[in-house]
Order: C-alpha cells, then sequence, then structure tokens
C-alpha cells in the first residue's frame, strides 16, 4: 500500500467549512485540528510505514486526527468512523469537508485497526503522543518539573477461575496442535471431558467431594498432555500454549498426601488471571481497593498540565517501576524537580534522582511499628561504621549481603533488656533492616519536616490527579481497557495521552507561526 496524500487546496464554498468556521470557537480541538493538521501531522510523518507500491491509503493526516478524536472521546472503531462520516465537527477537523461535489470521503473502521498495526511494527510507534510534547515543548509549555503518579486500568477480559483457566489453557493447546499432535494429545485425556467449548462441566458445585473429582481430573489431563510434550521439539504457538498451561496449572494447584490434586490455599505471587489475556494481573491501588488488569504510569509538567511521559505495566507492578523511563527527558536539565507520592519515595529511585542532580519532592514513609513498639527512628543508625545502636545504647554491627542490603542482629542483647516490651515480641531479639540506600532515606525524611518543601509538595503534586481525572473520565478506553496485552494498552494509553495533549494545546490557543508554535494564553 502507498501513502496517500490529503488535498492541501481547501474548497473556500464548502457549506460545513464555512458553518464550522462560524460555529466553533478558535481554541476548540475542532478547530485546532482543521487549522494545524497539517504542521501537526503531515501525511509525511507517516511516510516510513507505507511501501512504493499499490493502491493509495487513505491519508494518514486524516487517519490520525480521526483517531485522535476518537480517543478523546473513548469510542470504538465503528462508531469514531460512524462519527467521522456523520459528524461535521470531525470532517471539518480532518480536513475533508461536507458532501457538496461529490464529496464522499469515508473509510471501514479496519483502516483504524491496519494504522495501530503499523504504528507498533514502526520503529516510532509513539510518534502521534510525541508530536503533541513537541509542540507543547516548543511553545514553551514544557519546564524542568514532573509529577508522577499511576491510576489503575481494567482489563478487557474476564478473570477466570481456576477450572475455567485449566480447561482453557489446554483448548488453546489443543487449538494450535496440528492433526497429528492433537490425536496424541487427546489419548493422553482421561476424564471424558473433549474440551470442545468453553462452558463448565456440568456438576453438583454445592458438592465438595465432586468440585474436588472435577479439580483432580482436569489437573491429571493438564499434567498427561505436559509429561507428553516434554523433550519435544514444539513450534512456537505450541510452545507458548503449553507454557501458559504449565504456568495456570503450576500456580494454583498442589498435590496432597493421597495423590489427588487440589486448588491450593495460596495466591501465587505473579498469578495469571486469564488465558484470553496473559499478561493481566491481580493488581492494588491501596491495601483495601484491587483490581484486575494494568497500571497505567504518567509523568505530568505542574505548570501547563501537558503529560510528557507515559507507560503500561502489569497491575501487580510497584509505581516506581517505570518512574526512571518517565523522567529520562530531565536528565540533562538544570534545576530539575520530580513530584510523587509515597510509593515513589523508593531508595532506587531516590538513589537515581541524586545522581542525575534531580531535586526529589518524593515522600519516603514514615517508619511504623505495630502494637505501638519502637519504630526505626528511635535508634541510631551510623552508617560511616555500619553500626546500629538501640534505645538501650547497645550497638551491634550492620551485616551486609551481596545486594548491599543489610541487617543488624540484637539477638542475644534483647533477652535481658529493660526495655524489651517496648521494642520487640520476637523469639530471637529485634533486628534492624538496614538498605543499600539507607543514606537517600534519611536525607529525604529530613527535607520533608521542612515547612517549604511540604507546601511545595501541596501545591503541586495534587494537580497530577486532575490530569488523570481527564485521562479516565470515561468508562470504555479510559478505565476499562479496549485492548489485550501490554503492548496495545500501553499504546492506547499513550494516544489517549496525546488526545488530552492536544486538547489541553487547544484550550490554551495554539498557533503554528514561522518561527515555531506558540499559544496566545498560558
Amino acid at each position: 500500500m502507498t501513502l496517500g496524500v490529503a488535498d492541501k487546496q481547501g474548497d473556500l464554498f464548502d457549506d460545513v467549512e464555512r458553518f464550522c468556521d462560524e460555529a466553533l470557537a478558535e481554541n476548540s480541538v475542532y478547530a485546532v485540528l482543521h487549522r494545524e493538521r497539517g504542521r501537526l501531522f503531515p501525511d509525511e510523518l507517516f511516510a516510513d510505514l507505507f511501501s512504493d507500491r499499490g493502491r493509495r491509503s487513505v491519508p494518514p493526516s486524516v487517519v490520525a486526527t480521526v483517531m485522535v478524536l476518537q480517543r478523546l472521546e473513548c469510542l470504538s472503531d465503528r462508531e469514531a468512523v460512524e462519527r467521522f462520516t456523520f459528524d461535521a465537527r470531525w470532517r471539518y477537523a480532518a480536513g475533508v469537508g461536507g458532501y457538496d461535489n461529490g464529496n464522499r470521503e469515508c473509510f471501514a473502521h479496519t483502516v483504524l485497526v491496519d494504522m495501530r498495526a503499523r504504528l507498533a511494527a514502526s520503529e516510532d510507534p509513539k510518534r502521534i503522543f510525541n508530536v503533541s510534547v513537541e509542540a507543547a515543548s516548543e511553545a514553551g509549555l514544557v519546564g524542568a518539573r514532573r509529577v508522577l503518579d499511576t491510576t489503575p486500568l481494567y482489563d478487557a477480559v474476564a478473570t477466570m477461575d481456576t477450572i475455567t483457566l485449566i480447561r482453557s489453557a489446554l483448548r488453546g493447546l489443543l487449538r494450535v496442535a496440528d492433526e497429528g499432535l492433537e490425536a496424541e494429545l487427546r489419548a493422553e485425556l482421561r476424564s471424558g471431558d473433549d474440551y470442545a467449548t468453553s462452558a463448565k462441566p456440568q456438576i453438583d458445585w454445592d458438592d465438595p467431594e465432586a468440585r474436588e473429582a472435577l479439580i483432580d481430573s482436569r489437573a491429571r489431563d493438564a499434567y498427561a498432555c505436559l509429561v507428553l510434550l516434554d523433550g519435544r521439539e514444539l513450534g512456537p504457538p505450541v510452545a507458548e500454549a503449553a507454557e501458559l498451561l504449565a504456568t495456570v496449572v503450576g500456580q494454583d494447584l498442589e498435590g496432597t498426601t493421597d495423590g489427588t490434586f487440589r486448588i491450593a490455599r495460596k495466591v501465587a505471587k505473579d498469578r495469571v488471571i486469564s488465558t484470553v489475556d496473559p499478561e493481566a494481573r491481580h493488581g492494588h491501588k491501596t491495601v483495601h481497593r484491587g483490581f484486575d488488569g494494568y497500571k497505567g504510569h504518567v509523568a505530568v509538567d505542574p505548570d501547563s498540565e501537558i503529560i510528557t511521559a507515559t507507560a503500561v505495566t502489569a497491575g501487580n507492578a510497584g509505581d516506581a517501576t517505570a518512574a526512571q523511563d518517565l523522567i529520562g527527558d530531565l536528565t540533562d536539565e538544570r534545576d530539575a524537580t520530580v513530584y510523587g507520592d509515597s510509593s515513589y519515595g523508593t531508595g532506587e529511585f531516590l538513589a537515581h534522582l541524586a545522581d542525575n542532580s534531580i531535586a526529589s519532592r518524593c515522600k519516603v514513609q514514615a517508619p511504623n511499628n505495630s502494637g505501638g513498639l519502637f519504630t526505626k527512628d528511635r535508634f541510631t543508625i551510623d552508617l560511616g561504621r555500619d553500626a546500629v545502636t538501640c534505645p538501650a545504647g547497645v550497638t551491634v554491627t550492620v551485616r551486609r549481603g551481596a545486594d548491599g542490603d543489610g541487617l543488624a542482629h540484637f539477638a542475644g542483647a534483647c533477652a535481658a533488656c529493660p526495655l524489651r516490651s517496648q521494642c520487640t515480641n520476637a523469639r530471637e531479639g529485634r533486628s534492624i533492616s538496614v538498605s543499600r540506600h539507607e543514606q537517600h532515606l534519611a536525607e529525604a525524611r529530613a527535607a520533608q519536616r521542612d515547612p517549604g518543601w511540604a507546601a511545595d509538595y501541596r501545591a503541586t503534586r495534587p494537580k497530577v490527579e486532575r490530569k488523570l481525572g481527564h485521562l479516565m473520565r470515561r468508562r470504555h478506553g479510559g478505565r476499562r481497557a479496549r485492548v489485550r496485552g501490554t503492548l496495545k494498552v500501553d499504546a492506547d494509553f499513550n494516544l489517549l495521552a496525546a488526545a488530552q495533549n492536544l486538547a489541553r494545546l487547544a484550550g490554551l490557543g495554539l498557533r503554528s507561526r514561522r518561527a515555531g508554535w506558540e499559544v496566545t494564553t498560558a
């Protein structure tokens, strides 16, 4: 398919253009896209996605405009194409005009699918987002301060129970196996289940013995198939299906003393929750608030509220896991500052900020201890001597591990200590952990006690919450992902951020001049 090129000569007599010129505000996102589309999304920006043979594509500048509006309004592909076909504002923004003179510019929803696939396979899959950030930077809207935060992204699939996971994984393995291998696998099945449908077997679910027999029989089917495949050279689809089957069986089941299998009385740390989307995970935004899916990470300029970077991780990943990537553009900035809640106050991230001369406004949790016992800050940690002194005056040496983290064991000193009842209930005595980043943590705790630090944090950090509210204001395509898999969810979330950036720039009066981009209000 070759690169299609949009018509750059507008029709002065087009009714849609004349109507929208008069009816829409100049800082409307539709008006800004209409006016600046050729500068924001020139067709040449997407030239690497196409070849020099075949029929012409729908002009990429038109498709990119539709994709931005689609994410801004959180529409499905079919809804977006319908809106483009019948909504005068969308046609005006895309520069295709009305319907006079035989102009019936429209396309199928699969064009959007194709464009996303081409972008994902390219060397610059986030180019639409990058355009929005570059325009904001050129207009002087991106400074050297960043606020970081995360938000849950619910997965687009149903969370499966153990039986459904095992049966679905077995069905997937049988589906990708060739005719001969499928016959071998089916010969190993002893449960009587043909795994032809996704429906659960019909049993008395109120009968514990029936449930246990069901679990044991399906587990034996799964293990028999895995034993058959063990040591064989398998093609990628079969190998992936077998690996998924091994994962779901291994994470949820345990053997019993009588040789049967039952559901383990635990939750695996990195539990797969769906065979349809094996990368989704159980996550927790807080101790009491759980979700299934992914985490969306953002970095926001607090002065302009422009999103400067995004990332997506599995739902069980820590908030700070993507933090270093989000602030990659600050490593060469002078007087850079990063704000974040206590999720970002980890020793590793604080060390990264210090190594790159970036000021930290990330909260560090105060030490705590259950039952009102002495907290860690009651102990004196001497990093120069690598020693810890307890409230009773006993000093012990820190024993470091290979990773640099250490423990100070007071052990026998606690036995006759008069302060023991206020310090520990452990039979072996009190232990104090000393991180390899302890110095950075101590400095951060001291800094955040300063009233100026606290005032700056309170005035700046909450601004990211409003931006997350903009991103998540719609459920479909906002809070709930429209696609499956980390890469696709990441691309979709990034495009949503691009749409929000362009809406923000439109509100600020973005205009292109000969010297570059500028805004009329800031």
